[in-house]
């Protein structure tokens, strides 16, 4: 009888629910939002109620939940240690211990982009690769580095925040974390929106921005071609940082191959040191929404092993 996990994937505005087995493969999932009411009730509170829920249709035996929670994630502890974005009282909350006394069983909490790039490496695009950058565009940008076939973690597992290294240090714009110049600021896709509508074009979203470039709109390529330079130089210095055999490129817009992820291949490998180009692959995830889920999991299982 196969091993079944319970993934939760807690972002921004929603949770994602999963029952995982032991090969990466989801069984069933759900999905509530936890900004229903803008946040007047608290996020865990929404989320050990979906739980509840969730296992009261199906309730198989459980080995552990594996947590994907967004913000900086003191993954030794399983709290929240910060955030940069509006979650009222997100900070400072004890998931790990909440959920193992709610629910009287093991439980990791890792940062969600993190979690992407392992449900990728167990599971996904990066299946059987030992050295990976896995960067997300959407709202911000998170990131998880693997190198030597481990998450890099750092001290207290807040290791990998590539969103909030500095790529215009020096006349940058604002970030929300309160320093200048991030990566986010640049590479998001909400950076992407913001020049769009800057430069007068009708752009409520990405998805709009990249209907009018296939259309053969000049400024909408324009635009979208700084953006991919934005992108492209920060993935450049990561990869002589790293070394990696493969960059992942998660987030909605990793679904344009032909205008994102080959224009971004191209120009990382043009920008890099010839010997870091060679056998470098620059590819889209595969795993979308079950990714966070299924890597959560995943570093539930590496955490249990090492125990």
């Amino acid at each position: 009888m196969s091993t079944i996990y319970l993934g939760v994937d807690i972002g921004g505005t929603a949770v994602k629910l999963g029952l995982v087995d032991e090969n990466g493969r989801v069984l069933r999932r759900a999905e509530r939002s936890v900004s229903f009411d803008g946040y007047k009730t608290p996020i865990l509170d929404t989320v050990q109620r979906a739980i509840r829920d969730f296992l009261a249709e199906d309730a198989p035996e459980l080995a552990g939940i594996g947590v994907s929670a967004t913000g900086q994630i003191d993954s030794r502890r399983g709290v929240v240690a910060g955030t940069c974005g509006n979650f009222p009282g997100w900070i400072g909350v004890a998931i790990k211990g909440t959920l193992e006394r709610a629910f009287g069983l093991p439980v990791t909490v890792a940062n969600d982009a993190n979690c992407m790039l392992l449900g990728e490496v167990w599971a996904g695009a990066a299946r059987g690769y030992t050295d990976v950058v896995g960067v997300t565009l959407g709202t911000g940008v998170g990131g998880g580095i693997l190198t030597g076939g481990r998450l890099l973690e750092g001290a207290r597992g807040l290791g990998g925040e590539l969103g909030h290294f500095r790529l215009h240090a020096l006349d940058g714009v604002a970030c929300t974390c309160g320093a200048i110049g991030c990566y986010e600021r640049y590479a998001a896709t909400t950076a992407l929106v913001r020049d769009a509508q800057r430069m007068g074009l009708d752009a409520p979203d990405g998805r709009t921005i990249f209907e009018a470039a296939a259309a053969g709109d000049a400024r909408t390529q324009a635009v979208l071609n700084h953006w991919i330079n934005e992108i492209a130089q920060g993935l450049a210095g990561l990869v002589h940082i790293f070394n990696p055999q493969l960059i992942l490129i998660g987030g909605g817009v990793s679904a344009q191959q032909k205008l994102l992820i080959e224009p971004i291949a191209a120009k990382v490998k043009a920008a890099v040191m010839p010997a870091f180009a060679e056998g470098l692959e620059i590819r889209a995830a595969q795993l979308h929404n079950d990714a966070g889920m299924v890597g959560a999991v995943y570093y539930f299982r590496q955490t249990m092993e090492k125990e």
